[in-house]
């Protein structure tokens, strides 16, 4: 048996759920002790931001912390200070949501790498917990990128924040304690059992692989597993694999990224090639150097140099490396130079990581095209259509609106004066030619390229076959490359013995063939061919996985030429050719040689990159960057790897290199200058997206818009990228997302400082700037759309490509803001100077729509008269172009102005004409002004009284919304239908139906205020109907409305929820839990403060149990004990008397006589001070019943005759006459019985008996003449009367089919006396 719904605030988990608002029913001890628990939420809540950092760190010293709290604030402007405290409530009110439905927010935090714990709304903090690592590491990556608070952003903005936050630049802001963070990772870490870490202090440790220690300097990184069962720590050097062990040696973990890349990276990668060593004083350097001793080249790569040789550094030296490229100065020679033999000279410290001509972008754009689609969609989000106006303004407004008057003196000059001039601009526009930009801004490619054909011949062992093999060695003998080279150098085994070389019958005649024609180069010094032979034999050999013998020819290929290297691109494929095998055949001393080699090509030329097969190379260069802690090397290995990746289509292998990059050029070590983040963020975006990570991907894009260094074209991409992914919620000619104001208006912000002469630039701005208008005015914000149109109109240059039309459309739209805005004379004035500028004696629909605009700001300053002319100007020009849907809104319209006329009739007749249109149209887009005529005209039936009438357009209008998916007036039409069947043509099961729907639309909206008052709405609704199940039903109700109140931090009306089930458990006869749901609203409205809201819910209390017809008693505490005295310290008059009158009757009916006499005194002092004659009767009255209670018999009849007394004369409601005879009898039987005196008796019957035979009330008069008969028959001795009034009871028996009537003295005299009260007493009956 659900009890209620939970009452946790901060401490309850978030996952619960709203399911965790209702129990079984062996949990209902712990839900009892619920609102107790949590009622004093006020007196917890934390004044500062440390308090919570140190409550989550409240734990033993040693022991790592196992949740992070992220402490969530709103923000304003660049300095991120603190917002004022009514949006600092809107965030507790998001955060509250979020805590009571946790499924957005969870699945939010998984994307972040994070699990949500908790959500503490009063606080503004949220607790996250990870479980790995790697989860820390991507969660701190997005953090210092900053994504995270932009996606809670998109969980905690409505559309009214996301407007605001474009010009107050209001943000979310969110932070945590960064030790907490660490903590938690060092935990993880000693979870998993080992990890990669620094060296604080030089240490010696206990070697496990040689006879001597193993020694690690302060700084250097190790592999370090901690103790397993009593033994000390291990470690493994990272130079050679040594192993040692120390019983707590003193580390520092390296950062995640480190750690996740070292443990990522392969064993043969990871251990091996030595200390790096970095003797150079610059870590990344560019310009020119000297050599400090002397070195004998050991082959042609390298470079033989002599002391004081002046080298320039091709591309880079980066100091953790044994090799560069150099050029010597004197000579031009090119090749490797090592670099622990050079000192600095002419030599400065790089920030660029990019060497000339690389590839410095991910994703380019072309802004030309990004334009162009990003102007077809503006224009379908505002579509110029010339559509008609419909007056919408309520009419109650339009009874305000005061009539606008036409002054000489113009009130916006400036105005007139620039839409003048945007309208006269329009005659000197000439067409522009479209002008041929070309979409790529590269020059035109080179014809294809291939390499020639050789036919190979039978090769015969002896034989001569120079001339066969010189067409081979003309083409191969060139010291230099060119793009043949490349082609040849590209192919694959496969394709060199199929394409290349022809003629042959197997590779084995090939391979033959080749080693012929390398000997014959040797013999005859072709050093070139030679070389370029003996690469092609190794890849052949490759092929056939003959590595041994291919590893002699790449070495060979290497040695043989004499005056030096210069095609780089074969040495880089040597090189790499080389390095496989070697690290295939486990050789790592030679693979780290030549490795140390190729890396100095890749970091000497941008197109050595592009000859990787693969990326064991590219991870080397980023393992030594990180032992060296090279931050610039890092950068340059993260590209690099990204690079690799991207052009391999890995895209899922791209997005960790990116995110390193972003990090590293977020920290104050040396820059990212050389590329764009914005295009590092619009490349994480398209990502994300594609691996359906959406919120990150959005975040991605927002981050680009922030961006300083992004353009205009990277903008409009975003907005591409997020307006095609939610084409799916929103309909395609729908204007955007609120979500998307920040881009459109970072892009608006952009174009005003482009080329305003470019047409595209101008059309750009101005249909972003119609969008954000109609945004802010669909979120009625008036003022923002008013001011961009404004903008529009002014900053538009003299001369413009823009049509007439759209022109005019801007300013119809501009002139429908003001009147929107109530400015309807604004508006006039914009709407003349359109028309004025419309050609004579020539129409156009355009014109109609200006004119029924005009008639519309006409009616709004209550010119009715020019307004008609107006409309009928516009039906005319919808008569002439056959415009049946404008010609139906004119006609509305004029129904419109006729109702607000007062002409009902005549705006019947319009609306109906205006219905019958619509109703004929057969295309789509008219049936939002479709729905509210019928909406308008179902009101005005309704008014009439013809209800039938006004149902069906209340129904027609729901079902056309519900087909056209037009939420707004669905949820109108719902309403009336609601409010029509209940109030004006009542039927409470079509009224629940309505409500029902009107919730479900409410829920689709978003708007929860509104929807916890139709929760309550239909609670009362299904309690009303009494049954066990409606009351079942109106419980669930109750309890979910109560939920959001919690949520929403309503406090009184969460008081009102606990109070209302506790009263509909009182009706289902659960007693046990009333009590504990009326301490919980108790608690409740104590913790709001507010006096007249206690006193109001503890009188509410006392009812459920004074309307009950059991444990009434218990509503004496509520009343007396509780409320009272609460009215009488707030000296509320009308309280203390409502409640001393409740007491009274209450205790009457309980036979309290005594302890009721001093309330009944006290309601009657309150009445004679408050003056109302009403309240002074009921006192009098209740005063009167006590007297007679307690057999006073003497105050009884004085009280009695002072309520008669107040009692209006003449009466004129059968019910106050009933009250004279119930009064008067009563006063008889107090004579008659108690003060035994029979002649005042009688009088006091006969007057009852008066008013009884007026009223025509005969069960009364019967009632009366018996007592008068016994009276006179026995007392007064008067038999002709006793006879007289007893012929009267028998004729009134028969009447009334009572077979007896005893009039003798016994029967009299026994117990009597009903009490009689006045006509609103429950407790009297009819006689």
């Amino acid at each position: 048996m659900s009890t209620g719904p939970r009452r946790g605030t901060g401490s309850s988990h978030s996952h619960s759920g709203r399911s965790g608002r209702g129990s079984s029913e062996g949990g209902q001890q712990q839900q009892r002790e619920q609102p107790l628990r949590s009622s004093g939420a006020p007196g917890r809540r934390l004044s500062k931001d440390v308090s919570i950092r140190k409550r989550a760190l409240s734990m033993h010293e040693d022991s790592l912390p196992a949740a992070l709290p992220l402490l969530l604030d709103m923000v304003r402007g660049p300095l991120r200070l603190p917002a004022e405290e009514e949006l600092q409530e809107v965030l507790r009110g998001k955060l509250r949501a979020l805590q009571a439905d946790s499924e957005e927010v969870t699945a939010v935090f998984t994307e972040l790498s994070a699990h949500l714990l908790s959500i503490n709304p009063e606080d503004k903090v949220i607790f996250v917990t990870f479980q790995s690592f790697e989860e820390i590491w991507k969660f701190n990556t997005y953090s210092t990128i900053g994504f995270l608070a932009h996606c809670l952003e998109k969980l905690l903005f409505d559309s009214k924040l996301w407007l605001q936050s474009v010009e107050e630049e209001t943000s979310a802001g969110i932070s945590f304690q960064q030790d907490i963070l660490d903590g938690i990772f060092k935990g993880l870490l000693m979870q998993e059992g080992s990890f990669f870490a620094s060296c604080i202090t030089n240490q010696m440790f206990d070697s496990s692989t040689s006879g001597g220690d193993l020694y690690l300097e302060q700084g250097d990184i190790a592999q370090f597993e901690p103790p397993f069962l009593g033994s000390g720590w291990s470690v493994r050097c990272l130079s050679d694999g040594a192993r040692g062990t120390a019983p707590r040696p003193s580390v520092e973990p390296v950062p995640a990224f480190h750690q996740w890349f070292l443990k990522s990276c392969p064993e043969n990668i990871l251990i091996g090639d030595g200390k790096p060593l970095c003797n150079f004083p610059l870590q990344f350097a560019r310009g020119c150097c000297v050599a400090s001793e002397e070195y004998d080249a050991d082959g042609p790569d390298e470079l033989s140099v002599a002391p004081h040789d002046r080298i320039i550094i091709v591309g880079l030296l980066v100091s953790c490396f044994q090799w560069f490229v150099g050029r010597k100065e004197s000579t031009g020679e090119v090749g490797l130079v090592r670099t622990d033999m050079v000192a600095a000279a002419d030599t400065f410290n790089s920030e660029d990581v990019f060497l000339d001509g690389e590839e410095r972008v991910f994703v380019r754009l072309q802004e030309d095209t990004v334009m162009e689609e990003a102007l077809d969609l503006l224009k379908k989000k505002h579509n110029p259509s010339h559509s008609y106006k419909l007056d919408k303004m309520p009419r109650q407004d339009q009874r305000r609106r005061m009539s606008f008057m036409k002054t000489d003196e113009p009130e916006h000059p400036e105005l007139k004066t620039h839409i003048r001039r945007l309208l006269s601009s329009r005659s000197s526009e000439k067409p522009s030619s479209p002008t041929n930009i070309p979409l790529n801004n590269v020059p035109p490619e080179s014809p294809t390229s291939s390499c020639p054909r050789f036919s190979v011949p039978n090769v015969v062992e002896g034989k001569n076959h120079t001339e066969e093999l010189m067409p081979l060695f003309t083409y191969l003998e060139n010291q230099n490359y060119n793009v043949h080279y490349g082609e040849l150098y590209r192919l694959t085994p496969d394709q060199l013995s199929s394409t290349t070389f022809v003629g042959h019958s197997d590779e084995d005649q090939l391979a033959s063939f080749l080693s012929v024609a390398r000997e014959t180069a040797r013999k005859k010094r072709l050093f070139w061919s030679q070389t370029r032979i003996c690469f092609l034999l190794g890849k052949l050999c490759v092929g056939r996985s003959k590595f041994s013998q291919a590893r002699v020819y790449f070495e060979e290929a290497v040695s043989v030429p004499r005056e030096g290297f210069a095609d780089f691109r074969l040495l880089t494929h040597i090189y790499h050719n080389l390095a496989q095998i070697y690290l295939l055949q486990k050789n790592a001393e030679r693979f780290f040689l030549m490795a140390e080699k190729l890396v100095s090509l890749l970091m000497g030329f941008a197109y050595c990159l592009d000859l990787l097969s693969d990326d064991s190379i590219l991870k080397l260069i980023l393992k030594k960057a990180i032992l060296s802690k090279n931050k610039q090397a890092e950068l340059r290995a993260c590209y690099l790897l990204a690079r690799h990746h991207w052009a391999r289509n890995e895209k899922h292998n791209v997005i960790s290199y990116i995110e390193r990059l972003l990090v590293l050029s977020s920290e104050d070590t040396p820059t990212w200058s050389s590329m764009s983040t914005s295009c590092g963020y619009l490349t994480l975006a398209s990502l994300y997206k594609e691996l359906d990570l959406e919120n990150l991907s959005i975040c991605s894009f927002r981050r680009t818009s922030l961006d300083p260094s992004t353009t205009i074209a990277t903008t409009l991409s975003c907005v591409l990228h997020l307006a095609n992914h939610q084409k799916d919620q929103i309909k395609p000619e729908t204007s955007f997302p609120c979500g998307l104001t920040p881009f459109l208006h970072k892009a608006l912000s952009l174009s005003e400082f482009q080329d305003k002469r470019r047409s595209k630039h101008h059309a750009l701005g101005h249909h972003l700037t119609l969008c954000l208008s109609e945004m802010y005015s669909r979120h009625r914000m008036l003022d923002k759309a008013i001011e961009y149109m404004h903008r529009l109109v002014e900053s538009s240059p003299s001369s413009h490509s823009l049509g007439t039309a759209q022109v005019n459309s801007a300013l119809v739209w501009m002139a429908w803001l003001h009147i929107e805005k109530c400015q309807p004379d604004v508006a006039l004035d914009v709407l003349d100077l359109v028309l004025a500028s419309m050609p004579e004696h020539c129409t156009s629909p355009q014109e109609g729509e200006v004119l029924n605009l005009c008639g519309v700001a006409l009616c709004s300053m209550g010119n009715l008269r020019r307004a008609v002319e107006n409309y009928q100007a516009a039906i005319d020009i919808c008569q002439e172009y056959e415009d049946l849907p404008n010609w139906a809104v004119a006609q509305a319209n004029l129904g419109l102005l006729c109702l607000k006329a007062g002409a009902s009739a005549a705006a019947q007749r319009n609306l109906t004409e205006a219905v019958q249109m619509f109703s004929e149209l057969d295309a789509a887009g008219h049936e939002q002004s479709f729905s509210t005529v019928l909406l308008e005209l179902g009101k005005l039936h309704v008014a009439q009284g013809q209800m039938h009438y006004g149902k069906a357009c209340y129904e027609w209008a729901l079902l056309l919304s519900i087909s056209a998916n037009l939420l707004d007036c669905e949820l109108e039409a719902t309403s009336q239908l609601r409010g029509l069947y209940s109030t004006e043509s009542p039927d409470q099961v079509q009224c629940i139906v309505y409500s029902l729907h009107h919730l479900q639309l409410l829920q689709r909206t978003g708007d929860l205020v509104q929807t916890v008052l139709a929760l309550e709405t239909l609670s009362q609704l299904h309690l009303s109907l009494g049954t066990h199940r409606a009351l079942q039903a109106a419980l669930d109700f109750t309890k979910s409305s109560l939920g959001m109140c919690i949520d929403l931090g309503m406090k009184e009306k969460e008081a009102d929820g606990w109070l209302q089930a506790g009263k509909i458990y009182h009706l289902l006869g659960q007693t046990e839990l009333v009590e504990l749901y009326i301490q919980a609203a108790q608690e409740v409205a104590l913790s709001t403060g507010n006096t007249k809201s206690v006193l109001g819910l503890l009188e509410a209390a006392g009812d459920i149990f004074f309307n009950s017809d059991q444990d009434r008693d218990k509503a004496i505490p509520f009343y007396r004990d509780r409320a009272l005295p609460i009215a009488t310290k707030t000296q509320s008059v009308r309280s203390r008397l409502r409640l001393c009158n409740k007491l009274t009757e209450l205790m009457l009916r309980l036979s309290m006589f005594e302890e009721a006499l001093d309330f009944a005194q006290t309601a009657l002092d309150l009445s004679l001070s408050l003056g109302e004659r009403l309240n002074q009767r009921v006192a009098y009255h209740r005063l009167a019943a006590l007297h007679h209670a307690l057999q006073q018999s003497e105050l009884a009849e004085h009280f009695y005759l002072k309520t008669l007394a107040l009692c209006p004369s003449p009466l004129h409601f059968d019910e106050e006459t009933l009250y004279y005879v119930r009064v008067y009898q009563t006063l008889g039987d107090i004579v008659f019985y108690d003060v035994k005196d029979p002649f005042d008796a009688a009088g006091y019957y006969h007057v009852a008996l008066a008013a009884a035979v007026d009223l025509g009330n005969k069960k009364s008069q019967l009632k009366i003449c018996t007592r008068l008969a016994t009276i006179y028959h026995n007392f007064l001795m008067d038999r002709e009367r006793s006879l007289l009034f007893y012929q009267r009871a028998r004729g009134l028996a028969a009447e009334l089919n009572v077979k007896r009537i005893n009039i003798s003295m016994g029967h009299q005299l026994g117990p009597s006396s009903q009490d009689g009260g006045p006509a609103f007493q429950d407790r009297t009956q009819a006689p």
